[in-house]
């Protein structure tokens, strides 16, 4: 495994990181999670990331089990939760967003649905657009101070808002964001690459990217249809399927399938490929994989050895076809 810096702070991730998000609480139960969490720790995975609103709270409970049954020293893996959008189905005003009463009150409830001390790093989900940026920063300095967040961050904010987040945590003597979690992907690129493209040098800003797949698109097993099992039939997630149906769906899959047509030239499997493609990206700090089957997840930690492995011309035929 490689470790990566998170931006410019002290605290190295896998390269790799093991996620939550659409399998635990849903597709898999506690028995398979435990088994997915054992490979990836085994094969040096030390950042676990989950969020309150991951199954409604369930995927941080199965995740906090099966980390207590594994007795894994707590000093030598990372865990994230990330707070907006609610633990419940149908939350209260109270229950969502960014104030300072939600942000530390869903902290509290992370910790003891993943059977911690503190979160290593706690993100805000999304921006709230009814709460001043500054009630937010000091709540999550408040966190820090406490000993509850080791490093705050953002996912999916505008690069302008990350900026006064940091200005405004500096000016006041808080804990500025450590880091970004975007989606990042071949067939979405413009946001890590272009938008946050001054905050890696100017606030030492990390990313620890989601799908890195596409929600599976660049496996290339929607280039016929949606199978059965895929995650475009999982209840809740109908959205995928829905924006496959569109115009833009349509032109976003012939894009995959030139990418599919490439990793068949080159000998190698098309997840693996988007994955590497992924870790070139210096701005990385982890991709986030997900995993719902022991061959599933040991086939996209095999995408490190190939990052390392392919040169520059094979990405560039990468990029021409994605493009």
């Amino acid at each position: 495994m490689e470790y990566r810096r998170l931006g410019s702070s002290g605290l190295k991730l896998s390269a790799l990181g093991f996620g939550a998000w659409v399998t635990f609480g849903t597709s898999i139960g506690r028995s398979q999670a435990r088994e997915l969490i054992a490979q990836a720790f085994d094969a040096g995975v030390n950042f676990f990331d989950n969020a309150e609103v991951y199954a409604q709270g369930e995927a941080e409970r199965i995740m906090g089990d099966v980390l207590a049954d594994l007795r894994l020293p707590r000093d030598a893996w990372c865990v994230s939760s990330k707070v907006c959008f609610g633990a419940v189905e149908h939350p209260a005003p109270t229950q969502k967003g960014l104030s300072r009463k939600h942000v530390i009150e869903a902290c509290e409830q992370a910790l003891r649905r993943l059977r911690v001390e503190h979160l290593d790093l706690y993100y805000c989900h999304r921006p709230d657009p009814e709460t001043p940026i500054e009630e937010t920063v000091r709540a999550m300095d408040a966190l820090v101070r406490q000993g509850k967040v080791l490093y705050w961050g953002t996912s999916e904010w505008p690069a302008e808002a990350i900026r006064d987040a940091a200005n405004i945590a500096r000016a006041n003597g808080l804990h500025p964001p450590t880091m970004e979690q975007p989606e990042y992907n071949l067939l979405h690129r413009e946001r890590v690459e272009v938008e946050y493209a001054a905050l890696y040098s100017d606030l030492g800003i990390g990313t620890t990217i989601w799908s890195p797949l596409a929600s599976g698109l660049l496996t290339g097993k929607y280039n016929d249809g949606v199978p059965d099992g895929s995650r475009m039939t999982t209840p809740g997630y109908e959205w995928l399927a829905r924006r496959m149906s569109t115009a833009e769906g349509q032109a976003r899959l012939q894009r995959v399938q030139r990418f599919v047509a490439v990793a068949k030239e080159l000998g190698e499997k098309p997840a693996q490929l988007a994955i590497a493609w992924c870790l070139r990206n210096p701005n990385v700090s982890s991709v986030i994989l997900g995993a719902s089957r022991a061959e599933q997840l040991r086939e996209n930690l095999g995408a490190l050895e190939l990052s390392q492995r392919l040169g520059a011309d094979a990405f560039q035929r990468i990029e021409a076809a994605t493009a």
